[in-house]
């Protein structure tokens, strides 16, 4: 685990010294509990279990935890992952993965004792995110010089604030300091023998990051230019399972897919597809299809930069589309860009060609973001949402920024689980 695993990990949990958060405790007691209550019921009911499937079960019974386990903790690692809201989904998936290969394989199995098991670690895990979160929030003392002085916006941190360095230092988690500022001899001499004595320091900008899920890039030179490089490797294997799951997928949402199309063209005049050249991967333009969600308008507007922005309440959207865009059902003709190979599921969201070129020319590092392929949803979307001002884009660009430095798969498996609680609540929709 590196420092910024570590970090988001102390963060987002919020007491590093709780047992109920600590790895090895939460695997322990979930395997332990796994065996102990379905053996113990099994007993008290007088059931039976085979001997031939007793070896079959407690395997099957390990890879569901350790599997559940592993996902869990990769996930929670990121900012703004609330481990309660991904107990339920990831330990299920693990669960009926190891059904299923129990099935395939033609193993014997109880399945009263697979489910007692996999109650019995669900409610560890619930029972680890209660009592863990009881615990106090972390503490850190922070030099306020530099960028460091805006400590206190991070409202989830109790912040001690340190005025002397000849003070002695409070009791804390850790001393947060912006190394990029003019730090005196004295404070370094206090930032060193802290140090020394097993305090952890931390640099301000990876707290921030770690706790509000952005990077932000202000010069090339000092912001590990070559950390912000996606994996080349995964950039490939993605592309292709984008591209597998968009054809199946596709295949399956055609019924549905036509059957708004037909909706759309009832509730307003009008084609049931939206058309408009947006700024795709590598800078390259491309075109994006969408269910039209407004009244129909011709080219020259769909292109412009002042008509590309959706305001709160656009009167041009209509009844049907309303719905469309809430559940953000009208962005799934992008299947067919998937297909192309000129999108994926997950990545930042193209921008419109005008809108594009606008933001490049008013923030540094813009065209960055198109390093990846752009996704149907992403990063940026399941934080912050429909954005169209400048200052809130500058926003969006380090929520794409962080996307791309912490490319993987398991970023964009917590993108999934919050995209769908966004299709279910609506939320950032315009």
């Amino acid at each position: 685990m590196n420092v910024k695993q570590i970090i988001a990990s102390e963060i987002s949990v919020v007491d590093r010294n709780s047992l109920f958060r600590d790895d090895f405790i939460q695997l322990s007691g979930a395997l332990l509990l796994s065996f102990l209550l379905p053996t113990f019921a099994f007993q008290l009911f007088g059931w039976e279990l085979l001997p031939t499937a007793q070896l079959e079960i407690y395997f099957s019974i390990a890879f569901m935890v350790m599997l559940g386990h592993y996902f869990f903790r990769r996930l929670i690692s990121f900012p703004g992952a609330r481990s309660s809201s991904y107990i339920l989904p990831i330990f299920s998936s693990a669960f009926i993965l190891s059904i299923a290969i129990m099935f395939f394989l033609r193993a014997d199995y109880n399945r009263s004792y697979i489910i007692l098991s996999y109650v019995a670690c669900i409610g560890w895990y619930f029972l680890c995110h209660f009592m863990g979160n009881r615990a106090r929030k972390l503490r850190l003392a922070v030099i306020p010089l530099g960028k460091a002085i805006n400590a206190g916006q991070i409202k989830s941190i109790d912040w001690l604030w340190l005025r002397d360095e000849l003070l002695d230092l409070p009791d804390c988690d850790g001393i947060v300091v912006d190394f990029r500022s003019k730090l005196s001899d004295h404070w370094e001499r206090f930032v060193a023998e802290r140090a020394i004595t097993g305090m952890p320091v931390y640099h301000f900008k990876q707290i921030e990051e770690s706790v509000t899920g952005r990077v932000d890039i202000e010069h090339l030179s000092e912001n590990n230019f070559g950390s912000l490089i996606p994996g080349i490797a995964y950039i490939k294997i993605k592309q292709w399972i984008d591209m597998a799951s968009a054809l199946v997928i596709g295949v399956a949402l055609l019924p549905m897919l036509l059957a708004i199309a037909i909706a759309i063209k009832i509730d307003s005049p009008g084609p049931a597809l939206f058309r408009q050249r947006r700024m795709g991967y590598r800078g390259k333009s491309i075109t994006v299809f969408k269910f039209r969600t407004m009244a129909h308008r011709p080219f020259e507007q769909i292109e412009s930069r002042e008509t590309a922005i959706t305001q709160t309440g656009d009167a041009r959207i209509t009844r049907l589309g309303q719905l469309l865009r809430r559940t953000r059902i009208d962005e799934l003709p992008q299947i067919v860009n998937i297909l192309r190979g000129q999108m994926s599921w997950i990545g930042p969201r193209p921008e419109v060609c005008a809108l594009s070129e606008w933001y490049e020319s008013e923030i540094p590092f813009y065209r960055y973001r198109h390093i990846v392929r752009p996704g149907i949803t992403g990063w940026a979307q399941v934080n912050q949402g429909h954005v169209g001002d400048v200052e809130k884009v500058h926003i969006k660009l380090q929520f794409d920024f962080y996307y791309i430095k912490y490319f993987s798969p398991w970023l964009d498996a917590l993108i999934v689980m919050r995209t769908i609680r966004t299709m279910l609540t609506g939320y950032g929709s315009k």
